[in-house]
Formats: C-alpha cells, sequence, structure tokens
C-alpha cells in the first residue's frame, strides 16, 4: 500500500510534540521535587562545597554562658574500648614493626595469624618485652604505671609495647579491586586514654596526612601511655583522584556515623565509625580550606560543651573557634557517641604547607603530653585567643580577587582587605572588614562571583558569666 506523502510529517510531528512535552512535563516535576527536597532538609552537593570552613560558621549556635563551677580536671580514661572480650575476639595478632622503617603496604594477608595468648612470630623480641616487667624499680615516691592491655582493632590484637600497621577496607569496591586503607596504631606500654587521628575525610586535603605520619612515626612504644590510632587519609578513593569528594559526588564529612545499607558514603562513614572511631576516647579530625581557601591553623569545637571546651586546652599555639558543626559531621557523630571530639584545620587544600604542618604536630605533641601519654621537655608557647565570633565577609561584585592582608594579621571595622577588580570595566570593588578582629581564614587570590566567601574573621568576643 502507498501512503500519500502529506501523510508522513504529521505523526512524526506529532511525536515529537508529545516527546517534548513530556520532557518538559518530567523537567518541571525534576525541579519541584529537587525544591520539595530541599526544603525538607535534604543537602545538594553543590550546597555543601563551603563545608565547615564557611556554612558551619555562619549557622553555629552562640556560645552560652557557662556556670561558675570550673570543668573538672581531665583524666586519663582507661575504658574497655577495643578490649579482646568474648563478643569481641581477635582473629590474629598483629606484628610488631618499628614506624619510622620503611615497610610493604599493608594488606589483608600481612597481619600475623598467631595465638591470642602468643608474640607475633615476626618479632620473638617483642613477647620477653611484654612478658617481662622491666627490671627497674620506681622510687619510693613514685607510683608504678599501670600496665596497658591488648588492643583489639580491625580484628587484630595489637599487644602493649607495639606499633603496626593495619588495614581497613569498608568494602564497598569490587572484591578484586579493594584497595585497604592504612591504618596506624601505637599501643602503649602503660595504661591510658586513646587518641584517634584522622586525615583526608577529604580528599585534596593533603596537610592532615603529613601531620599525623610525622606525629605518629615519632611515637615511642615503650614510653607511651595509652593508644594512639592514625587513619591518615580516609576517603581514598578521592585521595586518588586529587578529589574532595567520593566517587559519587557526596561529601563524606555530611554522613557520620553512616548506615550499613545507605549511599556511598553512608555505608564508608558507618564502617569507619564502628569499627575504628567507637574505639577511641578522643579524636582530632585534620581538615583545611576548601574551595581555594586557606585556614590558620586553629581548632573548631563547641566551647557550649565543657568536656570539649577542656580538651581545647591542650592544644599549645592553636587557636579556638566556636563552632557547633553540622549533622552529619564526624566531629559531631563522635561527640554525640561520648567521645571527646575537635576539628584541627590547618592551611589549604592540594598543598603540602611546612608551616601548617609543623604547627599541626606541635599542637598533637602538647596535646599528648597534657593528657599524661608522653613525657618530653616541651616548651609551651604564648596562648592563642578563644574566638567565640566570627564572620565570613562576602564579595558583592564578581571580578579578580586582590587581598591586601595575610593569615592572621589583625584588623580594625571598615578597613580594607582587599578588592575585587573587573577585568573588562576596570572597575574596583573594596572589601571591607565589618569588625575588629583576626584573619583567621580567607580565599587565595581567583576569580570570584559576587557573594564568595573571602575572610574569616575571628572576634575575641566576651562571654557572660566569664
Amino acid at each position: 500500500m502507498i501512503f500519500p506523502r502529506m501523510r508522513t510529517p504529521i505523526p512524526l510531528y506529532c511525536l515529537l510534540s508529545g516527546t517534548l512535552l513530556v520532557s518538559l512535563t518530567t523537567a518541571t516535576q525534576a525541579d519541584e521535587n529537587q525544591a520539595q527536597k530541599t526544603k525538607t532538609g535534604t543537602v545538594l552537593v553543590a550546597e555543601l562545597a563551603e563545608d565547615e570552613s564557611v556554612e558551619d560558621i555562619e549557622q553555629s549556635e552562640p556560645r552560652k554562658a557557662q556556670s561558675t563551677k570550673e570543668a573538672p580536671e581531665p583524666k586519663p580514661s582507661v575504658n574497655n574500648r577495643g578490649q579482646d572480650t568474648p563478643d569481641n575476639p581477635a582473629k590474629k595478632v598483629a606484628p610488631n614493626i618499628d614506624l619510622k622503617e620503611v615497610a610493604p603496604p599493608p594488606t589483608a594477608e600481612s597481619q600475623v595469624t598467631t595465638p591470642a595468648s602468643s608474640a607475633p612470630a615476626s618479632d620473638p623480641e617483642t613477647a620477653e618485652k611484654v612478658a617481662e616487667p622491666e627490671a627497674e624499680t620506681p622510687p619510693a615516691d613514685e607510683t608504678t604505671p599501670e600496665p596497658a592491655n591488648s588492643l583489639t582493632l580491625l580484628d587484630t590484637e595489637v599487644l602493649p609495647g607495639t606499633s603496626t600497621r593495619l588495614a581497613w577496607s569498608p568494602g564497598i569496591q569490587i572484591a578484586g579491586l579493594s584497595q585497604p586503607t592504612p591504618v596506624l596504631v601505637v599501643n602503649g606500654a602503660h595504661a591510658g586514654p586513646t587518641l584517634c587521628l584522622t586525615g583526608a575525610v577529604h580528599g585534596d586535603e593533603l596537610n592532615g596526612i603529613e601531620i599525623i605520619r610525622r606525629a605518629m612515626y615519632d611515637l615511642e612504644p615503650d614510653k607511651l601511655s595509652g593508644r594512639v590510632v592514625g587513619v591518615p587519609i580516609v576517603n581514598l578513593p578521592g585521595f586518588q583522584q586529587a578529589s574532595r569528594y567520593l566517587p559519587d559526588r557526596r561529601d563524606l564529612n555530611r554522613h557520620f556515623p553512616g548506615s550499613p545499607d545507605g549511599s556511598l558514603a553512608d555505608r564508608i562513614a558507618y564502617s569507619l565509625f564502628e569499627n575504628i572511631i567507637r574505639h577511641c576516647d578522643m579524636l582530632v579530625d585534620i581538615h583545611t580550606g576548601s574551595l581555594k581557601r586557606t585556614n590558620l591553623p586553629q581548632l573548631r569545637a563547641d566551647m557550649n560543651n565543657a568536656a570539649v571546651a577542656e580538651f581545647t586546652r591542650g592544644f599549645d599555639r592553636m587557636a579556638v573557634v566556636h563552632s557547633t558543626g553540622s549533622p552529619g559531621m564526624l566531629r559531631n557523630a563522635a561527640v554525640d557517641a561520648g567521645i571527646t571530639t575537635v576539628t584541627l584545620e590547618a592551611g589549604e587544600s592540594h598543598r603540602i604547607q611546612e608551616h601548617q604542618i609543623e604547627a599541626g604536630v606541635n599542637s598533637l605533641n602538647s596535646l599528648m603530653e597534657k593528657q599524661g601519654m608522653i613525657s618530653r621537655m616541651f616548651v609551651w608557647g604564648d596562648p592563642e585567643p578563644v574566638y567565640y565570633d566570627s564572620d565570613w565577609i562576602r564579595t558583592e561584585y564578581g571580578g579578580i580577587l586582590f587581598s591586601s592582608v595575610e593569615l592572621g594579621d589583625r584588623v580594625t571595622q571598615g578597613e580594607v582587605l582587599g578588592y575585587v577588580a573587573d577585568p573588562i570595566t576596570n572597575a574596583q570593588y573594596p572589601i571591607r572588614s565589618s569588625s575588629d578582629g583576626r584573619i583567621i581564614g580567607m580565599a587565595v587570590d581567583q576569580v570570584v562571583m559576587a557573594g564568595f566567601a573571602a575572610y574569616h574573621i575571628g572576634t575575641e568576643a566576651e562571654v557572660p558569666g566569664e
């Protein structure tokens, strides 16, 4: 049958029109659904970009007046976290490794599977050190340090007075391509608290990786009271791609304590939190600035929490910025679980900055000395202030940002901090300080759009009752 030519375009036109109508309807519904999700509290990836550097500060609850009762003196917390119990048996004993020496990367097969009651076969001298008490007898006026217990972590027993490398895998990759994340562990010979250190929760933040390496490789297990557990690179997939985010484009630091059957970010967060974080008494989560921003070395801490406020006093030469945090942050989830936690910010992403690293290592050493974990000749510097109030100053115009100030500079209200230059019209727009204070964070010179957070001003505000 031969159809007239005039009839051919008609059904095709209708089909295209119908398709276009369906597409427009679907797009409209998608926009409405997305808007509805935003209203109900779902945070979009684009909205997460500024992270704790900006949004956490702007949305933080104000500092509350403190009671006249002083916070109790911190005592080393010795609990049963990480103990080898019938409900939490160790499957193998970790080899004793000198972390200063170069060693092969950790794998699931690298752990020594020996009975829990014996020392690792790879280092017979360790058994003698653990089994035999020290020959020296302390003076009569000194108390004998309480001996430490074994630490059970990642199904592995870490004997007292030893250090080792373990491997954590969240189990989210193809089994044959799975790469374990290194976990450094130093279990001291003497009892004490468990301090955990996490770095690169955002895969492009490099300073924390080196801070953890230097701080942990300098520890001596036979002189340490307590345990130190370090995960230098939490977000290994993001680190391998020099990306802040996970492969599913989510910010891992918005998904703690996680879920075993949620999104990729939920599962990674849950695995880290259940397998490692819950073994901690104290946690320092190390970050840098985001989106071409840099931060003066500082702690982010909820100063409304008495235990956290007292904890911040152990960090030498480290400014403290009051911040209650946001839901899903590792810091908030850990505090909710009874773990004293702060965020340490140092420098900017994608870079290794020696000055920032030195500041971080110095502060971790001072913290361990304050907690009675190490005993060293430590000279404390002048204390840094606590900034109960702070404010991010945003640009009003788009263009190229040129700064006239540097990190740590003290500024006065109305002072010009920099300017934005329009390369097309040659217009220049000054950016002025909103208050007296100090530059504790700022954007590096770059192309910016209107509304970009450029300068973080910290203010030493007076708090009622203090």
